[in-house]
């Protein structure tokens, strides 16, 4: 088929599958398609609840579909419609489960449904992290199950890992490069070709699905590692009564000192991708010791920042069970709606230990969302003063506090856990 054939169907329409709909959809035919109906009609309506489309790109694409039959974007929560098209790219998450392990089931799901509807020739690419060789390992045998088609022979597989920051309205989808592969030399090509067609900022063609499906898990893995380091400087200067931020202020002067900073780590990639790596190390035998030691400190930092707070509480003379403590934020990051694996909900529960009355204040956190994975109410206003006050979340919004109004006395205590707030007005910061 001449590239100008594909009709490209983007499975699932979250924070990925969405800006990825519309650049496809303003140069191929496009079904951007979603089990959830809601969302659908939503989109339908030119609103996304995720704040990641690029709104007059949406509608450009969905015009498009309008006055051409091949061309354009449209929207579907109907799987028979997905028989219509010949190349489907994959954009379910691949969250973990309590026990920190890999998550399949979208992922298997998903596949599931396209082996029901995959002919002769179709090409499946995934977008969602996975541990090296999860694409030909488990994936594929799925694809095989219900198309009763064989695989590089009546169907091909690609991988291209999504590589979208929540909240970046600067590197966004087509800023950023894009590493693609195949699963032969001829279909690896066609992949590349696809997305070099939307990505202006080009394309790396990896040697196989299994070296960049590794790319992916080692990028967020890396980074997970230096902000573990930096979070257990965090912990050893706070015994010594040192700022942190004061001491990487001042190493951050030396021309190759990477200056991270230490905070909660949470999200649908650094706070998970690791455990995928490590996941697949261990089913072959070997232990990872250095990306597992920064998953514990990093996973640590939420109970820190709790029991931090509780003693600086003490230290003021605050009766602990009969505190009132607001939490600024609830997101895993700051100005983005977005609060899966947010490590916030770790301080909340930790001061809900020690019986202090925690309200939780998120203007950008969607309540109902909120309110169904973690079992918080949100407050929609505060109201009320407060023994103590965390940032945790660095929402532009909050720089408009005002600081004083929020403490019930002047003991009340402030801690800034991104460095975010003006120092004269806390108490302490990460």
């Amino acid at each position: 088929m001449k590239q100008s054939d594909y009709k490209i169907a983007i499975i699932g329409l979250g924070y990925v599958g969405l800006p990825l709909a519309i650049e496809f959809g303003k140069k191929y035919k496009v079904l951007g398609f979603d089990i959830n109906r809601s969302r659908i009609e939503e989109l339908n309506l030119l609103n996304d609840r995720t704040n990641e489309a690029d709104l007059i790109g949406l509608k450009h694409a969905m015009d498009l579909a309008k006055s051409d039959v091949d061309l354009g974007l449209n929207f579907s929560a109907n799987t028979d419609e997905l028989k219509n098209y010949n190349v489907f790219i994959v954009t379910v998450p691949t969250p973990i489960d309590q026990f920190k392990a890999p998550d399949l089931t979208p992922l298997l799901k998903a596949s599931e449904m396209l082996g029901k509807v995959i002919k002769k020739g179709d090409i499946v690419i995934y977008e969602s992290t996975v541990y090296p060789g999860c694409t030909e390992e488990d994936c594929v045998p799925v694809l095989e199950q219900y198309s009763g088609l064989k695989y590089n022979s009546d169907f091909y597989c690609g991988y291209s890992p999504e590589r979208i920051n929540p909240g970046d309205k600067v590197n966004t989808l087509t800023k950023i490069k894009k590493v693609t592969s195949g699963s032969t030399i001829e279909i690896a090509e066609i992949v590349d070709s696809l997305y070099r067609s939307i990505i202006e900022a080009g394309t790396h063609k990896a040697p196989s699905l299994k070296v960049a499906e590794a790319s992916k898990a080692i990028e967020n893995a890396q980074r997970d590692v230096n902000i573990s380091f930096v979070n257990e400087l965090a912990l050893i200067f706070d015994r010594m009564g040192i700022d942190t931020n004061d001491v990487l202020d001042a190493a951050g002067t030396k021309w190759n000192f990477l200056k991270y900073k230490p905070g909660l780590v949470g999200g649908h990639c650094i706070g998970v991708d690791p455990y995928y790596l490590a996941h697949k190390a261990e089913s072959l035998g070997y232990h990872p010791q250095v990306i597992l030691s920064g998953r514990r400190v990093n996973d640590n930092m939420g109970m820190f920042v709790a029991n931090k707070l509780v003693k600086l509480l003490i230290a003021k003379n605050h009766v602990i069970s009969k505190s009132k403590v607001l939490v600024l934020g609830i997101t895993f990051k700051e100005d983005c709606p977005d609060i899966r694996n947010s490590k916030v909900i770790d301080i909340v529960k930790e001061l809900q230990q020690f019986n202090i009355d925690v309200d939780v204040f998120d203007p950008h956190a969607d309540k109902h969302e909120v309110g169904e994975e973690y079992g918080i109410k949100l407050i929609d206003s505060i109201e009320n003063t407060y023994d103590g006050v965390i940032l945790a979340v660095s929402h532009q919004v909050f720089l408009g506090l005002e600081l004083d109004k929020l403490k019930s006395s002047n003991s009340s205590v402030i801690f800034d856990t991104k460095s975010f707030l003006d120092r004269s007005l806390i108490d302490a910061r990460l």
